[in-house]
């Protein structure tokens, strides 16, 4: 499926970007919000691609996996490009980018809880 490509090729895009930032991160000082892009980046990659298995798997709950796993990406994308922007341009990327973000990705993780359940037998 198209879908599952996009994931993967996203999840891809994510974990690079978090590696990335982490050795931003390491080298740079006061850095720490780098460190919490860069993490947020990287289990959400992963995240993502566990829930592109599930999903060819058929243990989830197609629509609502999909969704889940869209929801990682722009969760992820938002809170870690508002830290990184913070970091380096020294402004937001909107007011409440990073935390819309992060109220996304809990979304998207209870979206996988809900589509584990209505997953078809």
């Amino acid at each position: 499926m198209v879908a599952y490509r996009v994931l993967i090729g996203l999840a891809g895009l994510m974990g690079a970007a978090g590696v990335a930032l982490a050795a931003a991160s390491a080298h740079g000082a006061d850095a720490s919000r780098l460190a919490s892009a860069s993490a947020m980046l990287l289990f959400h990659a992963t995240a993502m691609l566990a829930t592109v298995a599930l999903l060819a798997r058929g243990l989830l709950h197609g629509g609502i996996g999909l969704v889940a796993a869209f929801g990682f990406v722009i969760g992820a994308a938002l809170f870690a490009g508002d830290l990184t922007l913070r970091q380096y341009a020294g402004h937001a990327l909107f007011p409440y980018a990073a935390p819309t973000g992060g109220t996304v990705m809990i979304l998207s993780w209870l979206a996988v809880s809900v589509a584990a359940v209505a997953a078809r037998k």
